[in-house]
């Protein structure tokens, strides 16, 4: 081809600067003789990478750009041409330059090694505990009273008690508490009404059922 790409090649060149100069093959898809020749001109260069290639605008095509920002296009993107022209007129007024208004092209990931991929192992994601009415009054005492080394008749924070039934999902503890609240005579929660009292972490364990918080619970003797 010429040292003047014609208006199709110049939108490959575009839709790639717009990408701040560099893209995949397959995500801007040019057809192949216009990426060849902009190859051959020097204004484009293409090297492999992965199972697509990576095309990336060299410095003779940013000069090609730069000088040609008011050249035609075709029918079709006339809005692209306008833009470009405007851009034309802001660049030559404030002295910048091409590269200067598009910005590098942020850092590329190092490519994976070759053969199997490597893969990173995902944390477990947590599975609710399935558990009986009885089960989950048992495990709920079971961790007031390891807050309490034993004791009954203490008073233990919502949020101690979350902690040590860790394992369980909140919607399973809270399940638990709303059984307290419905007729469990041994055991009873109560709401902490001075607000200098309570941090994030308390307001955030206590269990509110119905727009009035509990912030403790309480094991008789």
């Amino acid at each position: 081809m010429s040292e003047t790409p014609t208006p199709q090649q110049a939108l490959v060149l575009w839709r790639l600067l717009g990408r701040q100069g560099t893209a995949l093959n397959s995500e801007i898809a040019p057809k192949k003789a216009e990426r060849d020749a902009l190859q051959k001109a020097g204004l484009l260069a293409v090297e492999k990478e992965g199972r697509s290639s990576r095309l990336t605008v060299t410095d003779k095509g940013w000069n090609w750009a730069g000088g040609h920002l008011r050249d035609p296009l075709p029918p079709n993107v006339r809005v692209l041409e306008d833009w470009l022209t405007r851009l034309h007129h802001h660049l030559e007024a404030t002295g910048a330059t091409l590269a200067d208004f598009v910005g590098p092209a942020p850092e590329r990931p190092p490519p994976e090694p070759k053969g199997r991929a490597s893969r990173t192992k995902r944390p477990a994601t947590k599975a609710p505990r399935t558990l009986s009415g009885g089960q989950l009054r048992t495990r709920i005492e079971q961790a007031y009273l390891a807050c309490t080394d034993g004791r009954r008749a203490r008073a233990v924070r919502l949020s101690a008690l979350r902690a040590q039934l860790a394992d369980l999902d909140r919607a399973t503890v809270d399940a638990g508490l709303a059984a307290i609240l419905s007729g469990d005579k041994s055991i009873r929660l109560t709401r902490i009404s001075d607000p200098k009292a309570l941090d994030a972490a308390e307001r955030e364990a206590a269990y509110n059922p119905a727009g009035e918080p509990f912030h403790e619970i309480w094991i008789q003797a």
